[in-house]
């Protein structure tokens, strides 16, 4: 039987993006890895919206997918007020304030290529407490998460059946930002490992 190639990429992203959170829940069990809450709330809120969504427009198998995920990121909101990281700077909660006005503005946006933008800054936002907490402490996080999750949206776009600016443009941004939280983590643990040992 020959399977579309949509359907293989589809299935292939979803699996490594969800196998992706196995070791980082096991990182943070071990308290080697730290996420941020801001960041995980607010990403928790962006999957939890769709898989409703979904859910709303009878969107079948996808919409489990998308639950399981959500649950996922819901999971690790909650490690992350418990034993996650515990220093909020002012610019964490502005990014937080940002990340939910822009939700606020994506569920009221009529035009397609709006509330993408709208998502994609959500996401933005979002990212920046755990960029800036990966730079000071880049061993507070896993790796293969991010590097995971980023080939899970590459995967994503190769998935898409209609290659439009609104259906590529999030997963692609998505990539974008998890390959450079990764090259952020690995380039901040080279530079900290070249550093003289402290007298």
């Amino acid at each position: 039987m020959i399977y579309d190639y949509h359907v293989v990429f589809a299935t292939l992203g979803t699996g490594i993006g969800l196998l992706s959170f196995v070791p980082y829940f096991r990182d943070i069990l071990n308290n080697s890895t730290k996420p941020h809450v801001f960041s995980w709330f607010i990403w928790s809120l962006l999957v939890g919206v769709t898989f409703l969504i979904q859910v709303a427009e009878g969107g079948g198998i996808g919409a489990v997918v998308t639950g399981i995920e959500a649950l996922c990121c819901a999971a690790v909101t909650v490690f992350a007020y418990t034993r996650g990281e515990k220093n909020i700077t002012r610019s964490d909660w502005v990014c937080l304030c940002l990340a939910l006005l822009a939700i606020v503005l994506w569920r009221l946006a009529h035009q397609p290529l709006l509330a993408v933008l709208l998502v994609i800054c959500a996401d933005m936002f979002a990212y920046i407490p755990t960029l800036r907490k990966s730079y000071v402490r880049p061993h507070e996080e896993t790796v293969s998460q991010y590097a995971l999750s980023a080939v899970h949206w590459v995967l994503a776009v190769a998935a898409l059946q209609t290659f439009l600016l609104t259906t590529w443009l999030y997963p692609a941004w998505m990539a974008v930002f998890d390959a450079v939280l990764v090259a952020t983590i690995l380039i901040r643990r080279r530079q900290l490992l070249a550093l003289p040992p402290r007298v």
